[in-house]
C-alpha cells in the first residue's frame, strides 16, 4: 500500500528541487522530508531521487518519473473522493402546485415539516387555477400538484370527492331578478358549475364580482355582493347556505385530485403526496380508491 502522505511528499521535493525547500513548504524539518522519501524508496525497493553533480539540487531517476507520475495521479483522486464527500451536496428540487383557493394556512404547515425532515430537497410551491396547474404539469413544470377537477377525470394519486355549498346572504337576495355571482376567473370548475346550474334552471344570472383568491370570495359573499359556490369546508359563519327552498338545487361533488408528470413517482414524491393528503384529510371526506 502506498502512503499518500509519502508521495505527497515525493512530488513537493521533486517540484522545488531541494530537500531543504520541500520541507520549508510542507513545515516539516529536512530531516523528516528526507525519511519520508527514503521509506518511499524502502517500500517500493527503487531509488527515486538523487543529488545533481553539482549537489545543490535534486532530480528524479527514472523510476523516479515513473513514481511521480502514478503520484500525481493517485493525489489528484484523492483529492477529488474528499471534494466529493464534503461538498454540500446539490438539493433535489420538487415542485408542487396548489390551488389558489386551498386552504393554505394547515397546508404550508405540513410542507414546512416536510421540508424539515428533508434538509437533501428544496421544495418549490406554486399556486394558480386548476386548468393553469394542469398545464404546467403536462409541460414538465411541476412534479406534483393538487387539483379541483370533474371526478374521475384521469389517473391520480389520490382524490377526494369536493361536496359544494351554494352561499349568499338572503337579506341581500331578496328579489332579485338577476343572480348576482361572485366568482372566480374563466377556467375554475366551480364558475362552470354555477353558470350551468342557473342555465339550466331558466334563471338569469350577471358577474358581479371577480376575485383569484378563495379569501377575496369568501368576503364578497359576506359582504352581500352576490352569491357564490364553495367546497363545504370553505363556508363562512358569515355566509348562508343556499338550498332548494331558496332556488338553489345542490349540485353534484366536484374531485380534489392529486396528479403527478410521472407514471410511477418515486420515494420523494410520494412522500410528499403524504404531507399534502394529511392537509387534504383534513378538509373533505375519505379518499376515494386509485
Amino acid at each position: 500500500m502506498l502512503d499518500l502522505e509519502l508521495l505527497k511528499t515525493l512530488v513537493c521535493v521533486a517540484d522545488e528541487g531541494s530537500f531543504t525547500r520541500a520541507a520549508s513548504r510542507v513545515h516539516r524539518t529536512q530531516s523528516t522530508v528526507s525519511q519520508q522519501v527514503r521509506k518511499l524508496e524502502q517500500t517500493v525497493g527503487k531509488t527515486l531521487l538523487l543529488r545533481d553533480r553539482a549537489g545543490s539540487n535534486v532530480v528524479a531517476t527514472e523510476d523516479g518519473e515513473l513514481m511521480l507520475a502514478y503520484a500525481r495521479r493517485l493525489l489528484a483522486i484523492a483529492d477529488e473522493a474528499e471534494l466529493a464527500l464534503t461538498a454540500p451536496r446539490a438539493a433535489r428540487v420538487l415542485r408542487l402546485g396548489i390551488p389558489e383557493d386551498f386552504d393554505v394556512v394547515r397546508l404550508t404547515v405540513l410542507l414546512a415539516g416536510f421540508a424539515a425532515s428533508h434538509p437533501e430537497v428544496r421544495l418549490e410551491t406554486a399556486s394558480g387555477m386548476s386548468a393553469e396547474l394542469r398545464e404546467r404539469l403536462n409541460a414538465g413544470d411541476l412534479d406534483v400538484a393538487l387539483i379541483k377537477r370533474e371526478p374521475g377525470d384521469g389517473p391520480c394519486l389520490a382524490a377526494w370527492p369536493e361536496r359544494l355549498a351554494w352561499v349568499g346572504c338572503k337579506e341581500h337576495l331578496k328579489g332579485v331578478a338577476s343572480v348576482p355571482l361572485v366568482m372566480f376567473p374563466h377556467g375554475c370548475i366551480y364558475r362552470k358549475r354555477m353558470i350551468y346550474a342557473l342555465e339550466s334552471a331558466g334563471r338569469s344570472w350577471h358577474a358581479a364580482y371577480h376575485s383569484h383568491s378563495l379569501a377575496g370570495v369568501q368576503a364578497a359573499v359576506a359582504a352581500g355582493l352576490g352569491v357564490s359556490l364553495l367546497p363545504v369546508f370553505a363556508t363562512l359563519a358569515s355566509h348562508d347556505v343556499l338550498g332548494a327552498e331558496d332556488g338553489y338545487a345542490a349540485v353534484p361533488p366536484t374531485e380534489l385530485a392529486i396528479v403527478s408528470n410521472q407514471r410511477a413517482p418515486g420515494d420523494l414524491e410520494r412522500q410528499l403526496v403524504a404531507a399534502v393528503t394529511q392537509a387534504v384529510e383534513a378538509d373533505t371526506q375519505s379518499p376515494i380508491a386509485v
